[in-house]
């Protein structure tokens, strides 16, 4: 980029011969003095129109420049001044970009020479500084033709595009290694290694992979080019065989049987440090004019740019897959009468890994919970949030609560987990003995069933808002209860198995039916072929997948059977208790006895909460026979029998136990072994159909 700018004395002619500034002005040169010890530096007329600037914006601090000059490249040339007034050495040269006030950059170049004091302290930088964007650009200058500039210019612009989408640092290599890359420049071989603490990784070996196994692993301080590099950050160039060989004996008989006549070993520097080293071995070469050291070295510095990006990128991917692996379960719990299959894989592109979850969950009385969610965002957060949202939710779920109130608690914990995520779940408690499902959809995609003929349908699940916002109780989230008949199958996923950003979302659902469908009828094998899928093999989004299919009863069971717990104390969980209630004896097809059943139940959870210190367990069972009834039982922690009061005390203690009396067809106490149950039955005729 060309900026035109008006320089003082060289509008014209001028006289004979020209004064200092007007030469360097015409040659778009300056020169700066930095004093070292007051921190303060001057810059000429023609320095100034280098960097862009106006006198009236620069003040003689460095530090004022910082709007012209890239932090990352300000680290560079602070690094590499230091070292060489470290080594003692008189001069430096080096290349950077400035930005123009258009917000453009361009490369400069600068030479300086280091003043000392007797002592060897070094005092003043003088030197100058120059556009160098014709001289990369290959419009001016001696050395090669125009055309073989302009070649060597598209070369380093062509393979810069292409860094700029690298991912990891293997596409940093390929790129390299590619048409587009080095080669175009005439280099016959490519070197590369990363700084690993004291140490060099060759990760990059060209053609000489088996010739170089004992510099896979070198140490900095060791008499090798790359590590040379690394330690100065400064190039070295090698126009001959012979000095290649007295320079570095140790290493010549591996590169001799390439037949290289040149070599360039260059740093990769990155915010002010060397990240590594590249190589570039030449054949039918002898120079490396000045306009080819300059294209490498803007070559480098964006090689440099494209490793640590990439290196940031694949430790970012790192941390968040072992978050992942660290917070999922690791082992799927064997439950009699029930098979699971769980499936995971992590998004392949981008940054999209974090926020899928899943986990089966044992509970009280030979009853599951399965659980499949979706944190928002696709990052390191999306993991931590997961992680920490698993665990709360299979606590309370170990607690006993209702599937309601586990889903409303951990919505509360998200929301007071001070994050901007939310989370959509699906959570679904099973008893394997009965094929009772509960289930709670918080923002969710509903699940899918397949029957035992194979075919699938979506299983519609009352809907309620995702997980994390504000004010949601239990009763905010409606359960769906059904009956998972032995061979049945329940698919739980995530949209990662259904969602395309070219096509709708109802459309993804229809596919995956239709792929249930014509799956193969092992759980393990199903699970696998889903995995397949598109979308899946894709890997656009994370997925989870829960497979859940009813085995044979483990026990025998009369009747069927509905079970519940209830944590300690939990009243707000009675309202759960009612709605499961109310779904047995609709799907029972006993609608004829549903309100007193459900008061009843009401009755005796409660009483079981308030006089006890235990929780109650809730079971529900419909009993065939001659007289069709369902019976409702209450388990509590205390042996002492409940008190029955009399119809003048109603609203007193008894209340519960006299509507109980009145309402069932009949009732009583067992004891148990940690307690006593309280039962009630009521006739369901047969006149109300079969069990659906």
């Amino acid at each position: 980029m060309n900026t035109q700018r008006t320089v003082p004395g060289a509008t014209g002619p001028g006289g004979w011969p020209a004064d200092t500034r007007t030469t360097l002005a015409l040659n778009r040169m300056g020169t700066f003095d930095l004093d070292l010890d007051r921190d303060v530096m001057h810059l000429d007329d023609g320095a100034l129109a280098v960097f862009d600037l106006r006198r009236d914006e620069y003040d003689g601090r460095p530090e004022s420049l910082g709007s012209r000059v890239p932090q990352s490249e300000s680290a560079r040339m602070d690094t590499l001044v230091s070292q060489a007034i470290k080594d003692g050495r008189r001069r430096y040269g080096l290349y950077f970009r400035v930005r123009c006030r258009d917000g453009t950059l361009r490369w400069t170049h600068t030479q300086g020479h280091i003043l000392r004091d007797p002592a060897g302290r070094a005092r003043r930088l003088v030197g100058v500084v120059r556009d160098a964007t014709d001289e990369l650009a290959g419009a001016a200058g001696g050395g090669a033709p125009d055309t073989e500039r302009h070649r060597e210019s598209s070369v380093v612009e062509e393979t810069t595009a292409a860094l700029a989408h690298a991912r990891s640092v293997r596409d940093v290599i390929d790129v390299l290694e590619s048409a587009r890359g080095m080669g175009r420049l005439g280099a016959v071989s490519l070197l590369m290694g990363l700084v690993e603490g004291n140490h060099i990784r060759q990760i990059a070996e060209g053609r000489t992979a088996s010739l170089v196994p004992e510099l896979e692993y070198t140490r900095i301080d060791a008499d090798f080019p790359m590590s040379e590099v690394v330690r100065t950050m400064t190039p070295r160039f090698f126009v001959s065989r012979q000095e290649f060989a007295a320079r570095y004996p140790r290493l010549w008989p591996h590169i001799a049987p390439l037949n290289a006549s040149a070599a360039a070993y260059l740093p990769l520097i990155a915010q002010g440090r060397a990240i590594g080293a590249v190589g570039l071995l030449f054949r039918d070469k002898h120079t490396f004019p000045p306009h080819e050291e300059t294209l490498l070295t803007a070559l480098t510095s964006a090689i440099a740019q494209s490793l640590q990006r990439a290196m940031l990128y694949e430790q970012e991917m790192e941390l968040a897959e072992s978050l992942q692996r660290f917070m999922l379960p690791h082992t799927i719990p064997a439950v009699p009468g029930l098979r699971t299959e769980v499936s995971y894989r992590p998004a392949r592109r981008g940054r999209d890994i974090g926020g899928d979850w899943y986990d089966v969950i044992p509970l009280p009385g030979g009853r599951v919970a399965a659980v499949i969610g979706d944190v928002q965002g696709h990052d390191t957060h999306a993991a931590a949030v997961m992680g920490q949202l698993r665990i709360v939710l299979r606590a309370y779920a170990a607690e006993g609560h209702t599937a309601s109130t586990v889903l409303a608690r951990a919505s509360t914990f998200l929301h007071d987990l001070d994050t901007d995520r939310f989370a959509t779940c699906l959570y679904a408690e099973a008893d394997p003995s009965t094929g009772w499902l509960r289930l709670v959809r918080a923002g969710h995609l509903d699940p899918l069933l397949r029957g035992t003929d194979g075919r699938c349908r979506v299983l519609p699940v009352a809907g309620a808002l995702p997980l994390g916002l504000p004010h949601l109780g239990a009763p905010d989230f409606p359960v769906t209860s059904v009956e998972l008949a032995v061979g049945e199958t329940l698919v739980m996923f995530t949209d990662g198995l259904v969602e395309r950003p070219d096509a709708d979302l109802d459309d993804g659902v229809r596919a995956l039916v239709d792929a249930v469908g014509r799956g193969p009828d092992d759980l393990r094998k199903l699970a696998d072929w889903l995995c397949e899928l598109p979308n899946a093999r894709a890997g656009v989004d994370d997925l989870a997948l829960v497979l859940l299919r009813r085995d044979a009863s483990p026990v025998p069971q009369l009747g069927r059977r509905l079970h519940h717990h209830v944590a300690p104390g939990d009243l707000r969980a009675v309202a759960g208790v009612r709605q499961m209630a109310r779904a047995a004896v609709r799907s029972w097809n006993a609608d004829a006895c549903a309100d007193a059943l459900e008061l009843v139940t009401h009755e005796l959870t409660v009483n079981a909460l308030r006089h006890t210190d235990g929780g109650a367990v809730v079971t529900f069972r419909l009993l065939d026979g001659a007289d069709r009834r369902v019976r409702v039982e209450v388990e509590d922690t205390s042996t002492e029998a409940p008190e029955l009061g009399r119809d003048e005390d109603i609203g007193l203690t008894g209340r519960g136990m006299l509507l109980v009396d009145r309402l069932a067809d009949v009732w009583g106490v067992e004891s148990r072994a940690t307690g006593k149950s309280v039962w009630c039955e009521f006739v369901a005729p047969t006149r109300y159909g079969t069990p659906e």
